[in-house]
């Protein structure tokens, strides 16, 4: 049995204020692909949302065609790309997930930082840290997080995409010195404990770690109130082992009951 997933071509900048909708007339182009697992299915292209302060692209990938939204963030700080790995896996390990592209459609942000990671430096090219320069409730100006919320093309762009999408869950990797666990932000504990079932990593709520003024978790998950992970593996690790003990936890949440 074969199905249709529709990717949509979408457009930086544009929101048409519909669910899963980016752009104000997206153009839908047919994908052949399985949704009974076939993981050997041609991917959709890329499509680029933004751009970068250096001009780089900001890429997104979508999959499936199903009503439950799910929105996977590669990475947002340049120096913790222990993820990088898992983000280039997913889209395959999703398709090759039975039922999958009926029940979910996901979005994948390839890289939230893409000059940041060409620098390997946490902040973008203008020195601001992109997880902090959101519209959150908490936001305060400085320096490292910007003289304003969004006033970075990046962070922008992604605000834009979580607007869109307006995930039923979302998951950002990340990297952390010395330790690696799940921690989240708004109503998402039941996800993260799920996940943390099914990895074995230990669950952490992030208003018991660090403040985070202006945080994308901040922001979605406690000033939108949507449910939020925050994939934390450990810094300077096998990004291959790291795939393959978050794997089925990510297809556990992303997919659901």
């Amino acid at each position: 049995m074969r199905a249709v997933v529709w990717v949509l071509v979408v457009f930086a900048g544009c929101v048409s204020g519909h669910p899963g909708g980016i752009g104000k007339k997206p153009r839908a182009t047919p994908v052949d692909a399985s949704a009974s697992g076939d993981a050997t299915a041609p991917l959709p292209p890329w499509q680029t949302i933004g751009e970068s302060v250096d001009g780089r692209p900001l890429r997104v990938m979508r999959l499936g065609n199903g009503p439950r939204r799910a929105l996977w963030i590669g990475g947002i700080h340049g120096d913790e790309r222990e993820g990088a790995l898992a983000t280039a896996e997913l889209p395959r390990a999703f398709l090759g997930t039975p039922g999958a592209a009926d029940k979910v459609t996901l979005t994948i942000l390839e890289d939230a930082n893409p000059d940041g990671s060409a620098r390997n430096t946490r902040g973008n090219r203008h020195g601001v840290d992109l997880n902090r320069n959101y519209p959150a409730k908490n936001y305060l100006p400085g320096d490292s997080r910007g003289e304003r919320p969004l006033d970075q093309p990046e962070a922008k762009a992604l605000h834009d995409l979580v607007l869109a999408v307006k995930p039923d869950v979302m998951i950002v990797a990340h990297a952390w010195r010395g330790d690696t666990f799940i921690n989240f932000d708004g109503p998402a504990e039941g996800l993260a404990e799920r996940f943390g079932r099914e990895s074995g990593l230990r669950v952490k709520p992030s208003d018991r770690i660090a403040p985070t003024p202006g945080s994308l978790g901040s922001w979605v998950g406690h000033t939108l109130r949507w449910p939020i992970l925050t994939l934390e593996y450990l810094r300077g690790s096998d990004q291959r082992a790291n795939w393959e003990k978050t794997r089925s936890a990510i297809l556990a949440v992303i997919v659901g009951d």
